[in-house]
């Protein structure tokens, strides 16, 4: 099993830009106060706590895989708000919960036909499920991770476990037809290019090191990760143009619907 290597400072580190496809996925909730919420892979649980607040809920439990960033979340537990260590591919919950949200994390989970049909029955009738996912596995630092990981020696110090996140994910389209066939009356589902000017390429390295860069750390010795980031950047930097200020621009897809 891949280790814990999720470092909330690393991920912190572009707060601001991370954060902002969090507020567009939360504007698009009906206001429902006195809701019970759920939001599945809630990190360091600041964001679920400004929902909670923002909602006027009357509980929502915050739920993540990492021990590092669950850390982090303890500290925010408050009067309706409250933490658990699970899986979201292991996780499910009768018709409990007033809003199912995700920011962010689903990506990371297998089967998304399964999963979105497990949110949807945590739903009480009239529910609403909000999704929030980088869709940026087409540009080169996704496509040079997976080319590599494919490669030797990686592919065998990976024990065979390829990056292949664009073999995960569905296309808007097919999220938006999932979400007909599991029931949602009204739904929104688009495409939104996030601008992020970084002052160089290097910045860029930072980026992908606090989220999908997780997926080698995790899975490689400290020598071999290093040996790795070596060949990763000076790869990389073959295909990014050396530009100050860097204008790295990430797509992410946002989901609402309503049963």
């Amino acid at each position: 099993m891949a280790a814990d290597s999720w470092n909330p400072q690393q991920y912190d580190k572009y707060k601001e830009e991370r954060q902002q496809p969090f507020y567009d996925l939360m504007n698009l909730l009906v206001p429902h106060e006195g809701a019970q919420i759920v939001d599945l892979g809630c990190g360091t649980g600041e964001l679920t706590a400004q929902l909670h607040t923002k909602m006027k809920a009357k509980s929502t439990l915050g739920i993540d895989s990492s021990t590092e960033m669950l850390g982090k979340a303890i500290g925010r537990v408050e009067g309706g708000l409250g933490f658990k260590k699970d899986n979201i591919e292991n996780w499910s919950s009768p018709p409990a919960f007033d809003i199912v949200f995700s920011n962010a994390a689903l990506q990371w989970c297998s089967d998304h036909p399964q999963i979105f049909f497990k949110m949807k029955n945590a739903l009480k009738p009239r529910g609403q499920l909000a999704v929030q996912m980088p869709m940026n596995h087409d540009y080169a630092t996704h496509t040079l991770a997976t080319q590599m990981s494919r490669e030797e020696p990686w592919l065998s110090l990976l024990k065979g476990e390829v990056y292949a996140k664009h073999k995960i994910m569905l296309a808007p389209e097919e999220y938006a037809a999932l979400m007909f066939q599991l029931g949602f009356e009204t739904q929104k589902v688009f495409l939104r290019v996030y601008n992020h000017l970084l002052v160089s390429r290097e910045d860029v390295i930072e980026w992908v090191k606090g989220t999908m860069l997780t997926h080698f750390k995790s899975r490689l010795g400290s020598s071999d990760y290093q040996n790795f980031m070596k060949e990763y950047s000076r790869r990389l930097f073959e295909i990014l143009p050396d530009q100050k200020p860097f204008f790295y621009p990430f797509k992410r897809i946002l989901i609402w619907g309503r049963l």
